[in-house]
Order: structure tokens, then sequence, then C-alpha cells
């Protein structure tokens, strides 16, 4: 069957089913827990939108113009300075670009930068790959630069700290990415939506000196507030780097009408500015973890990795639907390691961003 020269059904078969569909019958069995599910299959924050953001969102309620792409000066200066604060990486506010939520973003770079080959870590978020492949670009999925072999990437993704595995990847390990993207015009991408969870390992940014050598060149660094500040709902995040490629993706979603609405804008900008709800909400994901590792430990589970994020990557030597079986059976839903590549079919990602109540839950049902 086809659809007109057929074209978009091309596309769309060449898109995998989405993974988490294949979890609805584990999710029934979770819910039929007499205390109900533990949801941690899917990293979605559940505390407050700090109040500071609320008040910026409704007191930009009133604003019937168009949006700027580029997003206010206020949110630009505001995303520099939380860079420059945080993570000392320097950056020009005309360098940073708002995003309506970082997967728009991941799915669609390929496209804007006409990919031909895209690699991506070998466990890695499946929206890397989902994005090759609506560009039609070549995937291959690895953790070293030598499998890309002597032919041209347009396009190398990193992830640090990574999902699923928490893994953090060391300056020196960026460095040599990024030397070798250089030599030979690669782009490389840096999703650091986690960067502010570090918890045995301090996350470095693929932008700050010590890696990069002072030249944004050829990089893009990718943000969210989604998890530093509870801003799911909100989707709001931002790229920035390397100047002229801001620049010409910058051109390209003023074309596409990729724009974040205002009143985002202001929440964005007042919630890049204000440190004390990040960290606040950093010691509650802090305890969390505390409790719920012990736990997973004395049920029989390893934690590999793990040393920043959102997320235990964890085994019990098991085949990975296996294991998500025998924790839906006392009403906790955790998502496979295959959603993420071949290489985690012995491994289940669980979230930590439940409440405090059903965190607590799940330890007692594990013990």
């Amino acid at each position: 069957m086809s659809y007109g020269n057929g074209r978009p059904w091309r596309i769309v078969n060449k898109l995998p089913d989405f993974p988490w569909d294949r979890l609805e019958p584990y999710k029934e069995r979770a819910l039929a827990h007499p205390d109900g599910i533990v949801d941690l299959s899917v990293g979605t924050p559940v505390d407050p939108v700090p109040q500071i953001v609320q008040d910026a969102l409704t007191g930009a309620a009133n604003s019937p113009g168009y949006p700027l792409t580029h997003g206010t000066k206020a949110l630009r200066e505001a995303a520099a300075g939380w860079l420059r604060r945080r993570h000392g990486v320097t950056v020009e506010q005309q360098d940073v670009l708002p995003l309506i939520g970082s997967k728009e973003f991941v799915a669609w770079l390929p496209t804007y930068l006409g990919a031909k080959r895209v690699v991506f870590p070998e466990l890695a978020y499946p929206t890397y790959d989902v994005g090759a492949r609506l560009a039609g670009a070549v995937a291959t999925a690895s953790d070293s630069t030598l499998a890309a072999g002597p032919e041209h990437v347009d396009l190398i993704w990193v992830n640090s700290p990574g999902n699923p595995t928490g893994r953090v990847l060391p300056a020196e390990h960026l460095r040599k990415v990024v030397s070798w993207a250089r030599e030979r015009g690669t782009v490389v991408a840096s999703d650091e939506c986690y960067i502010e969870l570090g918890w045995e390992e301090e996350p470095i940014s693929v932008l700050h000196p010590d890696v990069c050598g002072g030249s944004h060149e050829g990089l893009l660094a990718v943000h969210s507030l989604s998890k530093r500040s509870n801003l799911a709902g909100y989707r709001a995040g931002f790229v920035t780097g390397d100047p002229v490629l801001v620049k010409r993706l910058l051109e390209t979603r003023k074309h596409a009408g990729m724009i974040m609405p205002a009143p985002v804008q202001a929440a964005m900008a007042a919630a890049l500015g204000d440190d004390v709800h990040a960290d606040r909400q950093r010691e509650r994901y802090g305890a969390r973890r505390a409790v719920l590792r012990p736990a997973l430990e004395r049920a029989g589970w390893n934690i590999d990795h793990s040393t920043a994020g959102l997320y235990f990557w964890a085994s019990n030597g098991q085949n990975a639907w296996d294991q998500v079986a025998k924790l839906s059976e006392i009403g906790i839903l955790v998502a496979p390691g295959e959603f993420y590549g071949s290489a985690g079919g012995r491994h289940i990602r669980i979230a930590v961003t439940a409440t405090d109540e059903r965190i607590g839950a799940a330890v007692a049902r594990l013990q």
C-alpha cells in the first residue's frame, strides 16, 4: 500500500513501534497490586513545579503576539548565566536557542544538518535512532569511534550522564571524541539533560574548556529543565555551542515555526536564574536513591554504573523481560534494558522519579 508517491509510507515503515506500548501487560499486572502500582518505568517528574516558575508563567500569560524563535534576551542571558555559574561554561547569549523540550530537537537534528550517517551510544535514548531514521540517515550504535570506519560521519551523539545507564564520560574521553570529530568535520551533539545530577561522579559539559580547548567549533550541547526544575510539562530546553551552527539552526527553526510559547520562555528564564529550587529537588532525588538502592541490592539486583542521573541500571542476571515480570508481580513497573539497545538484554532501568511514598512502598515490597 502506498500514499502519493509512496515516500510517506516508507518513512513511517522505517520507524520502530513505540517501545513503552509493550509494557502494557506488565502495567496491568502491577496495577492489580492491592496497594496500587509503583511506576518506575518512565523518568517523569512528580514533584511540584517551583513557585517562582509558576509565578513567572502566570505573569506572562497575557502574551497575544507571536513569540521569538530565538527567545527573549532575558531567557538567553539566564541560560548563559546558569552554564557559567554551575558548569564553568562560557557562551554568548546570542548563541543560545530555546527548544520545545529537548526530545523534538534530538529527533530532528539529523534532518536539520542533512546528515547521511549518525553515530550514537550503544545503550541509548531511542530517539537518537529515530532521528537518524527520520532523516533517512545510516544509524550506527557504538561507544567506539573506531566502529565508524573510514566512511564520513555527519553527526555523533554523546550522552553524559547517560540514559539509561547513569554512566559519566570523563573529560579525557570527551576530548578524544571532540578531536576525532574535528579531524573529520563531524558535528558532536552532547545530550546533557542530567548534568546537574552527579552522585558518585561529577559530569562535565562538552563545552567546558577542559574538553573543547576553549573553542566550541563543531559542538552542540543540549539541555533540559524537565528534571532539574520539574518542567517536563512545560517543554523547556535549549541548545548552545558553535555560533555558526546555532545560527543555522535558528534560521531553519524560524522557517519551521518551532517556537517556544512566550509564557514558557518567561518561566524558563526564572527557573534558570534560581538555583535554590534545583538544589532542593536534587536533595529529594538523592534521598530516594539512598533508600531504593540498598533495597534492590538486598533483593538480588546488582547496580551497574548509575553514578549520575535519575535511574538505576540494574540486573539480577536474568533476561530483562523476566525481571520486568518478576517486579510487576509485586506491583513495581520498570523498563527492560533492551528498549535502549540490544546490549541491554539482561538489565532493567529503574527510575527514582516516584514520590517518597511510592518509593517507600517499593522498598517495602522488595523486602
